[in-house]
């Protein structure tokens, strides 16, 4: 979550302060220099990449401008001979050291981007020409606020993007229906592994634990499926409020009970569903928690718990991509190791390629990866003795 930091900064001739809003836990900036209009792209990108913050104080859209520019000058190839000498070729890298090469890339270009500032006044109120009304974003994202603060202007026009997918929704071919993501919380718009699991036989419909919800897309897919009480389980608050609002609205709220805990609920399943980050890497912000998985904790904690909550004949079902594979940062052999150190044993494997872009996007620095991904179900169930 945000910050309670104050930032600090001089103008006018006056000490001023406020508090550091930034769910992406950036440092709060140690300079800052107020800028208006008058600003140029080049010195903008300049100060912004020597670790100077721009609080701005023109016009609103000025400054969307403003960080397009600068955004430009971050992605222009450079011009370094030096830089090419001394970096690889891209063909003799390995998947994890172009894997990680990017990661660092992205985080560089996230910080960077996040020091244009705005400020806002209480009541989400944005004191600036042209600029438009975002309280209900700003609501959403960050709950009632009854003073002013300051954040990137990066991570603002975030919060406009998450409430146009949670106005609009994302369409689920599996449900027939719309999941309308709160910001923060991952949205389902990879489905492939949600036809894994409308395809796969279940083990029966009596109960069903939904392990890290997120959205309540599962929990919504299983309770279509017949299944008569599913018990979905997540730590975040806000993924709890969106999987309430999404089964409420598709009218599955009797048959689901969601729990604010870490992995299990007491008791036992006839099947447990769970679909872990994929990639064992750490996150560069909040949302990315939904994506990467530092050294694949909650995967193990999954296959290493599960058993203790099956019911007899009972399946856990865990769904899982191959990229982490093929760019080199887990190995097939540790998820059998795993598995197999769980007592767990394999009865079936269902896989799908995924079809979204990056799939055939060759300029991307992970297609090689993306390319060969396989997405799959794997059906476990408790190796008998």
């Amino acid at each position: 979550m945000s910050t309670t930091a104050q930032i600090l900064w001089t103008e006018n001739e006056q000490e001023r302060c406020l508090r550091w809003q930034s769910e992406n836990h950036h440092a709060v900036p140690s300079k800052v220099v107020c800028i208006d209009d008058s600003m140029n792209a080049d010195t903008a990108y300049r100060l912004m990449c020597e670790g100077t913050a721009l609080l701005w104080r023109g016009d609103f859209q000025n400054a969307r401008q403003l960080m397009l520019a600068v955004a430009r000058r971050l992605d222009a190839p450079k011009r370094s001979h030096q830089r090419r000498a001394k970096s690889p070729p891209a063909s003799d890298a390995s998947p994890r050291a172009i894997f990680f090469a990017h990661r660092q890339k992205q985080a560089q270009r996230a910080h960077i981007l996040a020091m244009l500032l705005i400020e806002v006044e209480a009541n989400f109120k944005i004191n600036l020409r042209r600029a438009p009304d975002l309280s209900l974003a700003m609501q959403e994202a960050y709950g009632e606020q009854a003073h002013g603060f300051i954040c990137s202007l990066r991570e603002l026009l975030g919060l406009v993007g998450a409430h146009e997918w949670r106005k609009n929704g994302v369409y689920i071919p599996a449900l027939d229906n719309k999941i309308h993501p709160h910001y923060g919380v991952f949205s389902p718009v990879r489905g492939e592994y949600l036809d894994l699991i409308a395809q796969a036989p279940l083990p029966n419909t009596t109960i069903a634990f939904d392990i890290g919800t997120g959205s309540g897309v599962i929990a919504a897919l299983l309770a279509r499926r017949g299944i008569q009480k599913i018990i979905a389980t997540d730590q975040d608050p806000r993924a709890l409020q969106c999987a309430e609002e999404n089964l409420t609205r598709l009218g599955y709220a009797s048959q689901v009970e969601l729990q604010k805990i870490d992995m299990f609920p007491e008791g036992r399943a006839a099947l447990i569903v769970c679909n872990p980050p994929w990639l064992p890497a750490r996150p560069n912000s909040a949302i990315e928690y939904a994506i990467y998985d530092p050294e694949s904790r909650m995967l193990r904690a999954f296959l290493s718990q599960v058993g203790a909550h099956l019911s007899e004949g009972g399946e856990a079902w865990l769904i899982l991509s191959d990229l982490a594979q093929h760019l080199e940062l887990r190995s097939a052999q540790e998820l059998q190791h795993w598995i197999a150190a769980a007592e767990l044993e394999v009865i079936d494997k269902l896989d799908i390629r995924p079809t979204h872009a990056k799939t055939k996007d060759s300029k991307d620095p992970l297609h090689v990866a993306r390319a060969a991904e396989t997405t799959s179900l794997w059906r476990l169930k408790l190796r008998q003795s």
